[in-house]
């Protein structure tokens, strides 16, 4: 853990405090089953990082979709909300980290590439919600991850300087994000990241495989 004295860490999602990424594999292999395609191998890799506009955007151009940007989003809302009302967990060790944090005076947000619906869900089924004092979403910024709009705009909410704010990701995308920003990031493991582990670990301070090796800032 590093020794730096931080005001304020800012979470990503999925594959970073909740294992959800294999959710949204199953939901765009399904969603393009219905549209008569089968998933890209290198799908989840392209449209990581984007926020959820960019992405459906990504999917209306690519696969010729006759549906609007919106409707494929309400789509993908109604076909991911069980799974993150019932079936999704924290990583773990993530609530207990996140319980420090908070009673030490660290601030604490949440930069998220999902939809705020889906955030917000989960966050309030494993009772952290009142944890975190902001949730911003790609979609609420100029562009997605690996730009930094959306870790920038969490360090405004919180009014700390991005240089004492640190980074939670699993995802390279994520990863670069942060460093643009001028934040330190610690990597997470997510098995859908693990392809590119090299990378992700050779752009961050830090790779933890869960929350539980973490002592308190």
């Amino acid at each position: 853990m590093p020794t730096k004295q931080y005001e304020a860490v800012i979470f990503d999602l999925d594959g970073t405090l909740v294992d959800s990424m294999w959710i949204w594999k199953d939901i765009d292999e399904a969603y393009l089953i219905k549209h008569g395609y089968t998933l890209p191998a290198e799908l989840q890799k392209e449209i990581e990082g984007m926020s959820t506009t960019e992405t459906a955007t990504y999917f209306k151009n690519r696969f010729d979709i006759e549906d609007s940007v919106e409707d494929i989003k309400s789509e993908w809302i109604a076909m991911a909300h069980d799974y993150y009302a019932h079936k999704i967990p924290l990583k773990s060790g993530a609530k207990e980290f996140m319980h420090k944090l908070h009673k030490n005076g660290v601030k604490l947000g949440v930069g998220t590439s999902n939809f705020r619906e889906m955030t917000e869900l989960v966050l309030k089924k494993h009772e952290v919600i009142e944890l975190i004092s902001t949730i911003r979403t790609s979609c609420e910024v100029e562009k997605g991850k690996p730009n930094p709009d959306v870790f920038l705009k969490v360090a405004e909410d919180l009014d700390v300087h991005p240089s004492k704010c640190l980074v939670f990701e699993d995802t390279h995308a994520g990863v670069i994000a942060a460093n643009r920003a001028g934040m330190d990031v610690i990597a997470v493991h997510d098995d859908l990241s693990a392809p590119y582990k090299r990378e992700i670990e050779s752009d961050s301070i830090q790779m933890i495989k869960d929350f539980n090796e973490l002592c308190i800032l």
